[in-house]
């Protein structure tokens, strides 16, 4: 499955180049609980202040296996922490709700 989220950055030029440095050398325990939870691939892209991640996953991966999982990782939970001094939640969703999925609305496949 292929998947599309969205999440903004504080619009501070010098937090979003901090934030691309950790993203730039991904802690070794947040890579390993990415790929255990499932997602086979993962990729970040930024336009300014907004960040657009494609994942895929194996067909049965789930957020709330992902959720859970994640809950139980100290590691994990550190860096989520972490990563909330450069990131903004996007208007509209849930409390404390960071990457937001987006909805496919176009796809051209020959």
């Amino acid at each position: 499955m292929r998947y599309c989220l969205a999440l903004d950055l504080q619009p501070d030029k010098a937090l979003i180049a901090e934030y691309e440095e950790y993203h730039r050398s991904v802690w070794p325990e947040i890579q390993a609980s990415i790929l255990e939870s499932g997602i086979v691939s993962m990729e970040i892209y930024r336009l300014e202040n907004r960040l657009f991640m494609i994942m895929e996953t194996v067909p049965d991966f789930s957020f709330e296996k992902k959720g859970a999982m994640d809950a139980g990782n100290a590691v994990v939970e550190k860096w989520e922490q972490l990563m909330w001094k450069y990131q903004v939640a996007i208007p509209g969703g849930k409390p404390g709700e960071k990457w937001r999925l987006m909805d496919r609305i176009f796809s051209l496949k020959k």
